[in-house]
């Protein structure tokens, strides 16, 4: 499916003031995909800030050594954020992601855009252009930038690479098709080094995130034949380990590594006392679906949700959202 981008060069092109935010906890399609949206329109002569409801998390803040991206009340106050002609919202479209920059868009003038590609959003009053067949929202950008006949700097070429690399999981999950390579080679083409960017993304783990990543793979449980795989962080384990929140990035994954596993979740306990459930398939289960039922969303193969509820009440409603779509799934 592509984007018809026309109307999007006419909101654009009056404008001069721009806000772009993404997602709470933004992970590298959030960053770079605003860094790269960034590069583009100041390309264009246009004035850009970039405002999120959650900080960097230390591993991505190799993207943005200048602190260009700002946490909402840290640096930029919601009248700050007020001052755009057009706030963009990339790769979301989910209230529940946009907490504190939700009171900035419900109470902004300017005109609002989201750029996404999940399948899961709620009606933002913004002009929307969604691809759900994208790999990330770094190939949304990428292909934006075309249309706008913008040249993309070695910076943006990196923002996006990342941006893209790891949405797929270094081009090794299912929603890597021909396309998505494609991409990356434009951006390889102008200036991105997947080499020195994997290293920074994938090569630089403390000991205390080896030490929380020993606690979570000894929880590793398996149920319902061996079909799900999960874990579990509660904030003890921080605590004990000397590990940080952004530490237990990817570390659902390492279920779906065993044989025989066709989906998995992970859920960390949060500070504010919420649970953040990661959810994963090869694509028989729809965790978009299960994500979605806790108030979140996602893809068919990868989802999240954080669930305002006791640990154990989580634990065991995932379980059996899972027994329920696991039954009604056929092994092919």
């Amino acid at each position: 499916m592509s984007i018809d981008w026309q109307p999007i060069r006419e909101i654009f092109e009056p404008a001069q003031r721009f806000v772009i935010s993404s997602h709470v906890r933004p992970d590298a399609d959030a960053i770079g995909s605003e860094l790269g949206l960034l590069s583009v329109l100041e390309s264009l002569g246009k004035q850009v800030r970039i405002v999120n409801p959650s900080a960097t998390p230390r591993h991505l803040a190799f993207l943005d050594p200048q602190g260009i991206v700002r946490k909402l009340g840290e640096g930029v106050s919601i009248e700050e954020a007020l001052q755009a002609d057009v706030h963009v919202v990339v790769d979301t479209g989910a209230w529940q992601q946009l907490p504190d920059v939700r009171k900035v868009l419900e109470q902004t003038q300017a005109a609002k855009v989201v750029i996404d590609h999940h399948v899961s959003g709620d009606d933002l009053g913004a002009t929307v252009f969604k691809d759900v067949s994208a790999a990330a929202t770094g190939v949304l950008i990428t292909e934006l930038a075309e249309f706008l006949n913008v040249p993309l700097s070695k910076s943006a070429a990196e923002w996006l690479y990342c941006a893209i690399a790891t949405d797929t999981g270094w081009f090794r999950f299912p929603n890597t098709e021909a396309r998505t390579m494609h991409t990356a080679a434009r951006l390889i083409d102008a200036g991105a080094q997947p080499n020195i960017l994997y290293r920074e993304l994938h090569e630089r783990s403390s000991p205390a995130r080896l030490k929380l990543h020993a606690v979570v793979l000894d929880r590793v449980q398996f149920d319902f034949d061996g079909r799900l795989g999960h874990t579990f962080v509660l904030l003890k384990d921080f605590e004990q380990t000397g590990a940080h929140p952004t530490d237990t990035e990817d570390l659902v994954n390492d279920a779906m590594a065993v044989d025989g596993v066709e989906c998995a979740f992970i859920l960390v306990e949060q500070r504010s006392g919420n649970i953040k459930a990661s959810l994963r398939s090869r694509g028989l289960v729809n965790v978009a679906e299960i994500a979605e039922s806790f108030g979140g969303g996602g893809h068919r193969q990868a989802a999240g949700a954080t669930i305002p509820r006791p640990f154990e009440s989580v634990q065991t409603a995932v379980l059996e959202a899972f027994k329920t779509a696991l039954d009604a799934a056929q092994s092919p």
